[in-house]
C-alpha cells in the first residue's frame, strides 16, 4: 500500500497519521511519500518519519520525500490513499492578509479558516492549488481516496466531490472530542464511559443531537442546567457554545472561538460588552501561529528525541479508514460528504458532516432526516456562503465572491455591500501580489 501525504511539512500531524498507520498490522510495509513545497519543513518531517519508522516499525516502511511542484505527480503515482494537510500561503503572508485587510474595514475575526471573509479567501486560494492536485490524482492514482484535513473543510471537500473525479471525504478532529469536551466542561466526566451520541450538521457546526449514558438515560436536561449556570456565574473558554445550548437547545462540535464568527450574534462593531461577556478571543489564530512558530524549534527537538521517536495510536480517523477499506472490517466515522438528502432539510448539494459507514465499499453516508428547524437555519446561514465560494472557484467570477461575503452572517452584519466589494477586491489584489492567486 502507498500513502501520499500532501503538506508533509505539517510535521506533528504527519507524525500522528503516519505513526498510526505504521501501528496497523497490515501496513507495516507501507510506502510513504512525503510531499511539500517547503524544503526545510519537508526535511524535518522526513527525519522524524524515518526515525519513527526505525523506532516503532523496524524500518519496514519505505519513506520517500518529494519537493516542489515538479515532483508532485511522482509523489502521487500509484497511491492508494492521499492525505491532504496543506496550508496555502501559511501564516505569513496569507493569514496576515486575511486578518489585517478586513480590520481596515472594521471587520474583526477570531480564526478565519472556515467561514467569514478569511475562510472565503482561504478556500479560494486553496482550491486554486487543489485543482492541480485533482488533475494529477485522476491521472496517476485514479482509484485513490483523498482524505482531506485542510480547512475550510466544507468548501474544499465540497468542491472536490462535486467538480472532480477524486474520491474524497473531509475529516475533522472535532467530532471525536465533542462529547468528551462537553462533559468535562460541565463536570460530568463520570458519564463519559459507555455514553452514546448522534452528531450531524456541517463541519465545525455539527450538532450533538443526542447524548445518552450507558443505561440509555438522556443527559441533555442536566447538561442544559449546568451550562446555563456556568455561563451565568463564571468566565470560561466555551461561553458561545454554552449560549447555543441555552438559546438553541444543542451543543455543536467546534470551539467557541470558531463559532463566535459563524453568526451575527456576538462580534459586533462598538459592542465590546459582548466580546467581554462571551470571552471572545479576537485575532486568536494569528496569535496561535506566532506562538507555534516560536515553539517549533524546541518542539522539533523533543519530537526527534535523539532518534528514538515513539508513538501511541491516536483517535484520528485516517488510519482507521485505511484499515476498514483495506480489510473490510467496518467502522463508523463522522465524514464530510455531499448531502444528497442525508439531512433532509438542508440543500442537497451542501457538504454536510454526518455519520458514515466505512468498509470495502468505501465511505457510505447514512440518513439523518430533518434537523431541528433552528439548527437547520444556523447551518443554512453558513452553507450558502460556502456554495457561493465554490461557485466562484469553479467559474472564476468575482461576483460570486462578493455574494458569498455578503451572505456570510458576520460580514454582512458589519459592512455595506459597497464596502464588501471593496474589501474583496483589496484581498484579491493582496493575495495575488503575494503570489497566491484566488483564481
Amino acid at each position: 500500500m502507498k500513502i501520499t501525504f500532501m503538506g508533509a511539512g505539517s510535521t506533528v500531524f504527519s507524525k500522528n497519521v503516519l505513526g498510526d498507520t505504521m501501528m496497523c498490522d497490515q501496513f507495516h510495509d507501507v510506502e510513504i511519500a512525503l510531499y511539500d513545497i517547503d524544503g526545510q519543513r519537508l526535511e524535518e518531517s522526513y527525519l522524524l518519519i524515518t526515525a519513527m519508522n526505525r523506532s516503532i516499525n523496524e524500518n519496514r516502511a519505505t519513506v520517500k520525500k518529494y519537493l516542489g511542484v515538479e515532483n508532485r505527480k511522482e509523489a502521487l503515482r500509484g497511491a492508494d490513499f492521499v492525505v491532504n494537510a496543506i496550508q496555502v500561503g501559511l501564516y505569513d503572508p496569507c493569514t496576515i492578509i486575511d486578518f489585517e485587510i478586513p480590520k481596515k474595514y472594521g471587520l474583526r475575526q477570531t480564526i478565519a479558516d472556515t467561514l467569514g471573509i478569511g475562510g472565503i479567501f482561504r478556500g479560494l486560494r486553496t482550491i486554486h492549488v487543489m485543482k492541480d492536485f485533482a488533475r494529477d490524482i485522476e491521472e496517476v492514482c485514479p482509484d485513490a481516496w483523498l482524505l482531506n484535513y485542510t480547512n475550510p473543510m466544507a468548501i474544499l471537500s465540497g468542491y472536490m466531490q462535486r467538480y472532480t473525479g477524486v474520491k474524497t471525504v473531509g475529516l475533522c478532529h472535532s467530532v471525536q472530542v465533542c462529547a468528551r469536551s462537553l462533559l468535562k466542561h460541565v463536570g460530568m466526566e463520570d458519564k463519559l464511559e459507555g455514553c452514546r451520541t448522534k452528531i450531524a450538521g456541517i463541519n465545525h457546526m455539527a450538532w450533538l443531537l443526542e447524548i445518552v449514558d450507558k443505561d440509555g438515560r438522556d443527559l441533555y436536561p442536566e447538561i442544559r442546567r449546568r451550562a446555563k449556570e456556568k455561563n451565568a456565574t463564571e468566565k470560561h473558554s466555551d461561553m458561545v457554545r454554552f449560549d447555543y445550548i441555552d438559546k438553541l437547545g444543542y451543543y455543536c462540535t467546534e470551539s467557541s472561538e470558531h463559532n463566535a464568527e459563524y453568526n451575527a450574534f456576538y462580534i459586533k462593531a462598538g459592542r465590546e460588552d459582548l466580546i467581554e461577556k462571551f470571552n471572545i478571543p479576537l485575532d486568536e489564530y494569528p496569535r496561535r501561529c506566532v506562538n507555534q512558530i516560536a515553539r517549533w524549534q524546541k518542539q522539533k527537538e523533543e519530537l526527534l528525541n535523539g532518534g528514538d521517536v515513539q508513538h501511541k495510536r491516536s483517535a484520528e480517523y485516517a488510519s482507521h479508514i485505511m484499515e476498514a477499506i483495506t480489510t473490510g472490517k467496518p467502522i463508523k466515522i463522522g465524514g464530510n460528504v455531499i448531502n444528497h438528502g442525508c439531512i433532509s432539510n438542508l440543500p442537497p448539494q451542501a457538504c454536510v458532516e454526518v455519520p458514515c459507514l466505512v468498509d470495502k465499499n468505501g465511505i457510505t453516508p447514512t440518513y439523518v432526516g430533518d434537523l431541528p428547524l433552528q439548527l437547520a437555519a444556523m447551518n443554512s446561514s453558513n452553507i450558502y456562503p460556502q456554495l457561493l465560494t465554490i461557485e466562484a472557484a469553479r467559474t472564476g467570477k468575482m461576483e460570486y465572491v462578493y455574494q458569498a461575503a455578503m451572505m456570510d452572517p458576520h460580514t454582512g452584519a458589519q459592512l455595506s455591500p459597497d464596502e464588501i466589494v471593496a474589501m474583496c477586491n483589496d484581498l484579491r489584489e493582496a493575495h495575488e501580489n503575494a503570489g497566491y492567486p484566488v483564481f
